[in-house]
């Protein structure tokens, strides 16, 4: 097997376990910042691979994350992120790493041969024309990912690769190829460090970007979230108040008369009829609060 870019040597290895502690972590520290920065020359990419997955999701279709290893649990954690953060549906986020659910107790290296796995993990969860998966990994060559993302493409899926090596077989399966030249890791091939870092950086990229297309974001605000804890119901008062001018009193108001949803309360308080009336604004609105805002200011002057 060749020497990829994610094997290779880094520069500051040779004599790196006799240095003192302060410079080996300066290396590494050094290290994840470089790595970051190769996320910079993705941007295009991402910003197609945002679009395709914003597509889907709109048509009603599935988002899948497929990987194995370090780059399946920075899968995870953007995946299991979406639901929360920007409302959007359980059911539809569908996490693929190999090994299964044991693989977050044991994270073992046999499962991400197994294509056999991959296979049957795209059938089962019935991925295929109109939904979009993304497979991650940074060799780009990992069996268990190129599986799933040529049966997912042959399914009629959408699909999006992100691999920190050029040429990686996994971006011959890809709508959007998405390419994070990261350097080599200090620690040669330890790909949980410098690529997982900008793996990281470009799934929360690439995954929030898609939800701004969705119109779950409005200014800095997760206008989509599911408030389902302490601090999220409290982060939705504030977000209520915050654009609607309100009192904190009026807007956990507002928000028991949405039902929750934070932009169904915003548009309450800028004039809709009542709940009913305002998630119909947003339908017509294509989900996104700043014309939908814009509506009802338009309706008012008429």
């Amino acid at each position: 097997m060749a020497e990829t870019r994610t094997e290779a040597i880094h520069q500051n290895a040779e004599g790196l376990d006799v240095q003192a502690p302060d410079t080996i972590l300066s290396f590494l520290a050094n290290a994840q910042i470089e790595a970051a920065k190769a996320v910079h020359g993705a941007i295009p990419a991402i910003a197609e691979a945002a679009e395709l997955i914003a597509t889907q999701l709109k048509s009603g279709g599935k988002l899948a994350y497929a990987a194995a290893g370090s780059s399946g649990l920075m899968a995870v954690a953007d995946a299991l992120e979406l639901p929360g953060t920007f409302g959007i549906a359980r059911d539809r986020i569908i996490i693929l790493i190999a090994g299964g659910d044991e693989a977050f107790r044991t994270l073992a290296g046999g499962p991400e041969d197994d294509t056999e796995e991959a296979a049957a993990a795209v059938a089962n969860a019935d991925i295929g024309k109109g939904d979009c998966l993304i497979a991650v990994s940074a060799s780009g060559s990992t069996p268990y990912a190129v599986q799933a993302i040529g049966d997912a493409r042959r399914r009629g899926a959408a699909t999006i690769a992100v691999a920190n090596n050029k040429d990686a077989p996994l971006f011959g399966e890809a709508d959007v190829a998405v390419l994070l030249e990261t350097p080599p890791e200090l620690i040669a091939g330890s790909t949980r460090m410098g690529a997982g870092t900008a793996q990281k950086i470009a799934l929360n990229m690439l995954s929030t970007l898609a939800a701004i297309h969705l119109g779950h974001v409005h200014d800095g605000y997760m206008v989509n979230l599911a408030a389902d804890n302490i601090k999220l119901r409290d982060r939705a008062v504030r977000m209520v108040a915050a654009i609607t001018g309100r009192s904190r009193n009026e807007a956990a108001r507002l928000l028991e008369e949405s039902g929750g949803g934070v932009k169904t309360a915003i548009l309450l308080a800028a004039g809709a009829a009542n709940a009913d009336a305002a998630e119909k604004i947003l339908e017509g609105a294509g989900q996104k609060l700043r014309p939908a805002l814009s509506a009802i200011e338009g309706s008012k002057r008429r």
